[in-house]
């Protein structure tokens, strides 16, 4: 018995030093992809593939997961691998050498994103998934009338008290709305646009989730939300009745998008993560737990995305690096007309 104990105890000795030295990854992304994103099925499928582990990091939104990025990195001391993040919500990422260059030799998936969803001036961030921000409304709430035709209709009186919007400041829906205003207006023209809908304005909530609740509460019928609404409800087995539109035809894109974080030192396995991430398996989970569109060309779409996914007909950005320099001031001048008139 003595001699069997102790044969177990050198075995465990020799064996432990494998156990430990299992590589692990450690991904900084946003909370939405890890609660009900494909995080989970992405982990497993990288550790069945490679033999290494996977660990999510997330600070809430990407806003706050980027400032513990940049201040960890400002110090020498972040265990980050990779950083994920929407594009539109974190402008500020251009200013910072935070991503190693890659290729299509390293991530021969890349090869299957088109080129214009790549963020221009913005090395290493690659894009994995992208959709449009439009509206939404309660088709039981317009049986007598018709939802808002374009964005300067949201000031006519029929609507009043009838918007719920999300707000730009802690809001990635609501940053990008903004913009889409502001691309739309015009800088010298989008704050009157917001003066004129200061009346059909329920309510401004601090994220999207309190805005759908609000929807689907009867607080309000129309809200800031996705072009694949309708298509997310369809899945859901919901009879259809809160449905997106695109007024005059218009959208503002989002991308989002996942670099490798430069001063890692799993860099390969880093790159074989994002490879993942775009690969067909992957990508044909986006629709179903991101609710977006899949940047691989080669994905295929639920029959609900084929039917009831918005694309806009004009689709409106503005440059990553405009947005950067001008987000402070834009989002002042916003705060001034709306928050504190």
């Amino acid at each position: 018995m003595k001699r069997a104990i102790w044969l177990m105890l050198v075995l465990l000795i020799c064996v432990s030093p494998f156990l430990a030295a299992r590589e692990k990854i450690v991904v900084y992304t946003y909370d939405s992809f890890v609660s009900w994103g494909p995080a989970a099925a992405l982990k497993e499928a990288f550790f069945k593939k490679y033999d290494c582990d996977v660990e999510y990091v997330t600070a809430g939104g990407g806003k706050a997961t980027l400032s513990r990025l940049i201040a960890e990195r400002n110090v020498g001391e972040t265990n980050a691998d990779l950083f994920m993040a929407e594009l539109n919500d974190v402008p500020r990422i251009a200013k910072y050498d935070l991503f190693l260059p890659v290729t299509s030799d390293d991530i021969p998936n890349l090869a299957s994103v088109p080129a214009n969803l790549l963020a221009t001036g913005l090395s290493g961030f690659v894009p994995y998934e992208y959709g449009y921000i439009t509206l939404t409304y309660d088709a039981q709430a317009f049986v007598t009338q018709s939802p808002p035709a374009t964005l300067e209709d949201l000031a006519d009186p029929a609507y009043a008290g009838e918007l719920i919007c999300e707000d730009p400041r802690t809001s990635s829906t609501g940053f990008s709305f903004l913009l889409w205003t502001i691309a739309h207006f015009g800088e010298d023209k989008y704050l009157d646009f917001w003066r004129s809908i200061h009346n059909s304005l329920l309510t401004i909530t601090q994220g999207w989730s309190e805005a759908w609740s609000l929807l689907t509460h009867n607080e309000a019928p129309l809200m800031v939300s996705f072009s694949t609404d309708t298509a997310y409800a369809a899945m859901s087995g919901d009879p259809l009745r809160y449905r997106a539109y695109a007024p005059g035809g218009e959208g503002y894109r989002t991308v989002y998008g996942i670099g490798v974080v430069k001063g890692t030192h799993n860099a390969k396995l880093a790159k074989e993560f994002i490879d993942l991430l775009l690969s067909k398996q992957i990508q044909e989970l986006i629709p179903k737990t991101e609710v977006m569109f899949p940047v691989n060309t080669n994905a295929t779409l639920p029959q609900a995305f084929k039917r009831y996914a918005i694309v806009p007909q004009t689709v409106l950005s503005i440059p990553l690096d405009v947005v950067g320099k001008k987000m402070a001031q834009w989002l002042h001048a916003w705060e001034t007309v709306i928050i504190q008139p």
